[in-house]
Order: structure tokens, then sequence, then C-alpha cells
């Protein structure tokens, strides 16, 4: 007993003495990079693509339009990564208690909040000198598009039917600043074409978190609790129709002040096509028959993770595009009228 006893004082010695290397926890500086540009949402700047809408359906691709429209892109995207940072920033508190967005770099701590806050006013402030130093109307784009985003975060996110309107005006507003910054005259279709498929979009938003919601049990916004997935529906099927005739007509040609050529209803199919497939990956039907993961029901709240992940919609907008640049080197070469 005495032997045992000298044995365990003994390891008990050994064990208080020696030092062991700590594990660092300090995360690397590889880390640190991917986490501040994570915290600039870029999936999200998907949406800023609609910078290049202009020059496109006005059949003005030139070295200018594309450098005048990549300027206007760049610009959006500082811009709305900027309001990223500040939603982030203010929902800090509530972020660091749900099971998903505690993992955004501000809120796991990997970002601080002194920091994200110089990165927005940087952002902001770059954006909207450079745009009034390129153009006036470009400035006032994003101006605008900065007014908006106050005025969501404040009120209208909150406020029923006002709040999809304005996720449609942020979207006429980077097709403006797209058309601003190459010079580019928009067509009445063309704005109201941009309009309906953007409120398109945003009413499909708000289906799915509404559905999302009602699955947990739980609203996760204040404003859902004025919709119903009954009047969501109405309202998708106003803007759906609204989205198609608009694009018939602007496709139909100089006959109605429209595209430069008729032959852009060559590409109708695609677009009607392009809807009904988003229509359908936010089908509840369809969602259950996909997958019994209920988060799945939110992809159509985030139209960038449809048009990456969905390979039939991506493949619908790249053949629009293919068909699109057709039609225009055959009308440049005087092959069709």
């Amino acid at each position: 007993m005495a032997i045992e006893k000298e044995e365990q004082d003994l390891e008990a010695d050994v064990d208080f003495n020696v030092s062991y290397p700590q594990k660092s926890t300090k995360p690397s500086s590889v880390k640190l990079l991917s986490a501040y540009l994570k915290a600039l949402r870029p999936r999200q700047w998907t949406k800023n693509l609609v910078v290049f809408a202009a020059p496109l359906f006005a059949f003005e691709i030139t070295t200018k339009s594309l450098w005048g429209g990549l300027l206007a892109f760049c610009l959006f995207c500082a811009a709305s990564s900027s309001f990223y940072l500040i939603n982030d920033i203010i929902d800090v508190k509530s972020d660091r208690q749900h099971p998903v967005k505690s993992k955004r770099p501000i809120a796991s701590g990997l970002v601080s909040v002194p920091a994200a806050i110089a990165m927005a006013i940087i952002l902001l402030t770059s954006a909207l000198t450079i745009s009034w130093w390129r153009d006036s109307g470009l400035g006032l784009a994003i101006l605008s598009y900065a007014i908006l985003q106050v005025a969501y975060n404040l009120r209208l996110k909150r406020t029923v039917i006002l709040d999809v309107v304005a996720i449609a005006i942020g979207f006429i507003l980077r097709a403006c600043a797209g058309a601003a910054a190459t010079g580019i005259v928009l067509s009445s279709w063309f704005i109201l074409c941009t309009a309906m498929l953007a409120l398109f979009l945003g009413i499909e938003k708000r289906k799915a978190e509404l559905r999302l919601s009602e699955l947990r049990g739980k609203k996760s916004r204040a404003v859902l609790q004025r919709y119903s997935l009954s009047l969501l529906n109405r309202m998708e099927t106003v803007a759906t129709n609204g989205t198609i005739i608009t694009y018939a007509l602007w496709s139909s040609g100089p006959v109605v002040r429209g595209a430069s050529t008729s032959w852009m209803l060559v590409t109708l199919p695609f677009v009607m096509y392009g809807i009904f497939r988003y229509q359908l990956l936010s089908d509840p039907q369809e969602i259950a028959r996909r997958s019994t993961d209920t988060e799945l029901g939110g992809q159509t709240e985030r139209p960038e993770e449809v048009l990456l992940n969905d390979q039939p919609i991506l493949m619908t907008v790249l053949t629009w595009i293919a068909t699109t640049f057709g039609i225009l080197v055959l009308k440049k070469y005087g092959l069709i009228s």
C-alpha cells in the first residue's frame, strides 16, 4: 500500500510539473480573409447582373458598354454589401441565438463589429463617390438605392405589399444604373418587364418564407403576419402574367417601340419556361417529392441560390443569352431585319 501511494504521488507530481503545448485557437489568416469575404455575401452579387440587361436588351454590346456595365456592377456590389454588413451588425444579438445565422462571420465573432462598420462605411462611400464622378445618372441610381435600403430596413420591410414593391424597385434601380453607365436610353417595355419580373421574385421570396414559418410554427418576419399563401398566390398570378405580357410586347420589335428586331420573339419560350420552372421549385408538393428537408422549401427566397444550383434554370438563362447574342450577330450583318 505504501508503494502504491508513493507511485500515485509521483504521478501527481509529474502531471503537475509537466506543461503540454496548447493548441492555438486563433484563426488563420486564410480563414479570416474568407470570413471577411463571406460577410460581404458575394453569392448575393448575382442580383447585380441586372445592370448588364440594359446594353443586352438594347442590342448595344460593345467594349464601351461592357466596361460601363462592369463598373456599375462593381459599384452596386460595394453598395449592397455595405448594407448586408449593416444589417448583420444591427441583428448581431438575435443572430447569435439563431442556429444557422449564428455561423455568420459577424455573429460568430470572426469579423468584429468595429471592423464591419469600417468596411460598410468605406464600401458605401466609395460607391457613391465613384458613381457621381462617373455619371450623375449612375450616382443618382446608387444614391436612390441607398435611400431605399434605409427606408426598407427602417419601415418598408414591415409594411405589407410595399415590402415586395421595394424589392422590385431595387432591381429597377440596378437596370437604370446599367443604362446610365453605358449611355443607353431604356424603353418603357424594358422597365415594365424588369419591374414585373422583380415583383414576381419578391412574391416568391415571401411565399417561401411564409411556408417555412408555418412549418416551424413561428413567423420569421413581422410582415408575414399580414400575408397568406392564397393572397400571395393571387399576387403571383398577376406578376407572372405581367412579366410574360410585357416581355412579349418588348420582343415584338420596333412596331411597338420594343426590341430592335421582332426575332427576339424566339426567346419568349425560354422566359416562360424559366418562370414556370421557378414556380415548380416553390411548389410544396415538388419540395416534398425532392427532399424531406424543410430548409429546401426556403430556396426560392434566395433567387441567387436557384440560379446557381438548379441546372435547368441555369441552362435556360445561358441558352437565352446565347440566342440573344446570335440574333444580335445576325442583325449586325444584315441577315435578319
